[in-house]
């Protein structure tokens, strides 16, 4: 940029102050301008060559709009005249120019600060000072090894690839980045994950089960166990223990799991060595109280979140089918349901509840829709646990003449279809050859219903199978 641009060798007006000029005038009458000083203008014309060929100035760059000296103070001040470090230049970006001030004129001297930068405790605007200097050079690195294995393209890789958590943690349901802690919850968004019983689903071929938290609860308070075993003589015996915990009661998810598995181990004891399925039936449902009450003794694992204790309690009903064979036992109000595969005979209730509903009917107080009416129905009389009255194991025996499945259920699901007419409505047509797909939508019936209570079923064909034998 240059500060003035050229004038004619004969001046009509004073290059400082714009006051006409008389013809031989060596002085400015009006600042004292020397006018001698006045350059002669060049011959030729100063442009940037590009590409080898020079361009005049355009007449748009003559049009410019230049800044204006400012006036003097007085008239025997001259004015001063404009450099070009005294006017900021912006580049096409829109950002201002260095100074050229702050340039270096020529080589670096030692202890210079290197060209750009600031002066200390200066901090020039647009600049990020959380990051580390960039060097003059970026030297390149030396090359890596070949890794072992194929190389992948990063073009080409599957970005939306599932990320692999660290061996014994859990990837979140929620934002599928951050990790399960111990508790149960995100460590990056915090939102609590399913538990593992949430929603459990078995099939051992002559028996299916499935169990569901509802829609209701924040856990899921119901267990089962199901299996199959073989009698003495080869015929196979099929077993099927479902449990509903107390939820009044401390640890009721725990007191069911515990009773389901002892009921279960005890019967897949017993039944192989010749033991009578009902009198089996009446020990397993002991060993399931004995399980059940040793949990009383055992201190909470979170007594700061529990301050007022009470013994864990659960309800409990199972069925064994064998090839002749239907036996039932129960303690609570956890029922068992005989539908045949004949519809037009009549389905039937093989259990009788351990509530205040039931106790009422069998004196003859209440109709058995009265009683179940009533808010104090559900009202259990019977239980395992350690704070329990004394404990009466039911059983049942029965020799059905005609193929069907028996329905174990807690009451998440019969209060859904409470009659063993409106349990057979719902129970499909063909159950015994799918009762995984039947106890799915059993479950389903109960969500769809309001799902108000955890909902468990297992589903059990009858007569067993010869293909229900040997453990499981």
């Amino acid at each position: 940029m240059m500060s003035q641009m050229p004038q004619p060798t004969a001046l009509s007006r004073c290059p400082s102050c714009e006051e006409p000029l008389e013809a031989g005038d060596r002085f400015c009458g009006a600042c004292g301008y020397d006018l001698s000083a006045v350059p002669t203008p060049p011959q030729d014309h100063p442009t940037i060559a590009m590409n080898g060929s020079s361009t005049r100035p355009s007449e748009a760059a003559a049009s410019l709009d230049w800044p204006l000296a400012p006036e003097p103070a007085s008239s025997d001040t001259p004015a001063p005249v404009h450099r070009a470090t005294d006017i900021r230049g912006m580049d096409s970006g829109g950002s201002e120019l260095p100074h050229p001030d702050t340039e270096s004129a020529g080589a670096q001297q030692p202890g210079d600060r290197p060209s750009g930068a600031q002066p200390s405790g200066e901090q020039p605007s647009g600049v990020r000072f959380d990051r580390p200097p960039e060097p003059d050079e970026y030297p390149l690195a030396p090359p890596a090894e070949a890794p072992a294995g194929p190389v992948v393209d990063p073009r080409t890789a599957d970005l939306a690839a599932p990320v692999t958590p660290p061996a014994g943690t859990k990837l979140c349901v929620a934002c599928r980045s951050g990790h399960v802690d111990s508790d149960g919850y995100c460590e990056n968004c915090g939102h609590a994950q399913p538990r593992e019983r949430d929603h459990m689903e078995q099939e051992l071929g002559a028996v299916a089960a499935v169990s569901d938290r509802g829609l209701r609860h924040h856990r899921n308070e119901d267990a089962f166990a199901i299996s199959s075993t073989a009698l003495p003589d080869g015929s196979p015996a099929v077993v099927a223990i479902v449990c509903d915990g107390v939820s009044s009661a401390t640890r009721p998810d725990e007191a069911s799991l515990a009773a389901s598995r002892a009921a279960n181990e005890a019967l897949l004891a017993a039944l192989p060595l010749g033991t009578h399925p009902q009198q089996a039936m009446h020990e397993a449902i002991l060993a399931a109280s004995e399980a059940v009450n040793s949990l009383a003794e055992a201190p909470p694992a979170h007594e700061e979140h529990a301050p007022h204790q009470n013994a864990p309690a659960c309800t409990l009903v199972g069925a064994v089918v064998t090839p002749a064979l239907l036996i039932v036992g129960w303690v609570g109000d956890s029922r068992a349901y005989w539908v045949p595969v004949d519809r037009t005979s009549p389905p039937a209730r093989l259990t009788e509840d351990d509530s205040w509903a039931a106790q009422m009917v069998a004196a003859g107080l209440m109709s058995e829709a009265q009683a179940y009416a009533d808010e104090r129905a559900h009202a259990i009389t019977g239980w395992l646990g350690a704070d329990a009255y004394e404990l009466e194991p039911h059983t049942a025996s029965f020799k059905p003449d005609r193929p069907g499945v028996v329905v174990v259920c807690t009451d998440g699901l019969w209060n859904y279809a409470e009659a063993a007419e409106e349990m057979a409505e719902v129970v499909p047509l063909d159950a015994a050859e799918r009762p995984l797909h039947s106890a799915q939508v059993l479950v389903g019936h109960a969500l769809d219903g309001g799902g108000h209570d955890n909902v468990t079923v297992a589903v059990v064909p009858f007569p067993a199978p010869p293909q229900g034998a040997g453990s499981a």
